[in-house]
């Protein structure tokens, strides 16, 4: 009798369906869904939108490079707080490149927060080890990435069914594929092959990884991990996150604009159905929440004839800046990565005035709209002075962060492709959606931030909040 007892009190409370499923695209803008929504199956984004709590304005309201976007999703903070400021920085001590890490990590995820009780099982999807890992936080989380040859992998013990998967979901079966248009009439051109050389196999990985495809096989996946591993059928709770990120890749190449990612989003709207389907087969209807967000946007593309003027050789700007200060004989420019100036100040006691004349100085680059320094000191004082507190590390953002003007891109001498980490808002504003038995059904215009993520699905899945969150519960989409 005390043994029933025991098991009961340890039983998840029945006001919490036993399965969670995230689905972050690294790469979404709310004027995607906007764009296609007409287009949309009954059972896909429709069924997520119109059926779930809708946050249309979800700001993150920092840099949106991947890697601090998801860290940000994943802890609740700021790259102020969380430490990973881009997907690279330069670490002064070392002169050496520190690239975004879990290790890096300066605060607790979400995922460590459900792992902590042992009976919770939780299990990250990523196209990207670094991500996956930097994300889950906690080696507790089961992770799966796509390896170099196109296959899924794991870390530790793997699983039985994983070979077969992997056997029978080939990369090979997409070489010389043909993306086609959702909906396009018979004949029509292809809007990409997949080229496939035996000299350049490369080539080929990174069309595969920019497209539906690589999206499709993603989702695939996840679904094979559910039924297999019978997430969401046990007595206790299942965290699971998938990090899909072909949209990033295929917007880093083409920008936000491009009609190619409003392809993409119909696909992803195939996919959804195909995973909400399966979901309310097995565990059930009521036995699941979904909840989708978008990690960051992109800019359009600059066109050929605008190109020269948009892209903006970040070299060139530190050498200007390093000859300014060393012509006063304050200093001079360590290093530049993007977005970061690191200086050399030594032999001055106050280090900030050199920093604001480095400011200063890039103000007279026709790219440069904005700085921010580590003293605090910034060249705007609105909502942008906040955008850029958020995404400065006192110890990882070296001296000086700069903002690049509206739609202009770092570049990385590829003539082509856009940079991510700005903080306009087309990189800013992303989509916010909860679906499920514990939601109701609405849509809220007012403008949410990212870090309002974490802590609102911490009290759906009845956890701490991560250590350092600082977003508050969005108890408006609650259904109770």
């Amino acid at each position: 009798m005390l043994g029933g007892l025991a098991a009961d009190a340890l039983a998840l409370p029945p006001r919490f369906p036993k399965l969670l499923v995230l689905v972050v695209l690294e790469q979404l803008r709310p004027d995607h869904l906007d764009a296609v929504a007409s287009q949309f199956r009954p059972g896909g984004l429709r069924r997520l939108l119109y059926k779930g709590s809708q946050f249309p304005d979800c700001r993150h309201l920092a840099s949106t490079f991947s890697a601090s976007s998801v860290a940000t999703l994943a802890t609740g903070a700021w790259p102020s707080q969380h430490g990973i400021v881009a997907g690279t920085w330069y670490d002064p001590a070392t002169k050496k490149t520190v690239s975004a890490s879990s290790e890096a990590l300066l605060a607790t995820t979400l995922c460590e927060q459900v792992a902590a009780d042992r009976r919770n099982r939780v299990f990250v999807v990523s196209m990207d080890m670094s991500l996956g890992s930097l994300f889950a936080g906690t080696r507790q989380a089961r992770l799966f990435w796509m390896d170099q040859r196109g296959r899924f992998a794991t870390l530790g013990e793997t699983p039985d069914w994983l070979a077969n998967f992997n056997n029978v979901h080939s990369i090979e079966d997409a070489r010389n594929a043909k993306w086609m248009a959702i909906g396009a009439r018979s004949g029509a051109p292809p809007l990409r092959t997949l080229t496939f050389d035996p000299q350049h196999p490369q080539e080929f990985l990174a069309l595969y990884k920019a497209s539906p495809f690589c999206q499709e096989a993603q989702f695939v996946f996840l679904n094979e991990l559910i039924a297999r591993e019978q997430i969401g059928e046990g007595s206790t709770f299942d965290f699971v996150c998938l990090l899909a990120g072909s949209s990033s890749l295929l917007g880093y190449e083409t920008g936000g604009g491009s009609p190619l990612m409003q392809q993409m989003t119909l696909q992803l709207d195939r996919h959804l159905e195909f995973l909400l389907d399966h979901l309310n087969a097995v565990p059930g209807e009521n036995a699941f929440n979904l909840v989708l967000a978008g990690a960051h946007g992109a800019p359009p593309a600059p066109s050929p004839e605008l190109r020269p003027r948009l892209a903006v050789n970040g070299e060139r700007v530190a050498q200007f800046v390093d000859h300014t200060l060393t012509v006063t004989g304050a200093g001079h420019v360590s290093r530049y990565l993007y977005p970061f100036l690191y200086l050399d100040s030594s032999g001055f006691r106050d280090p900030e005035p050199i920093r604001v004349a480095a400011g200063r100085a890039a103000l007279e680059q026709a790219a440069i709209a904005g700085y921010y320094t580590a003293g605090g000191a910034c060249s705007t004082h609105d909502g942008w002075e906040t955008r850029f507190r958020n995404s400065f590390h006192p110890k990882r953002s070296g001296d000086v962060m700069l903002s690049y003007r509206p739609e202009y891109v770092e570049d990385y001498g590829q003539e082509q492709g856009i940079s991510y980490g700005s903080l306009y808002n087309y990189d800013v504003r992303v989509p916010l959606c909860f679906y499920g038995p514990q939601f109701r059904a609405g849509v809220f215009e007012g403008p949410v931030e990212s870090v309002d993520l974490a802590p609102t699905l911490a009290r759906a899945m009845g956890v701490a909040q991560p250590s350092s969150a600082t977003g508050r519960v969005l108890a408006e989409a609650f259904a109770e």
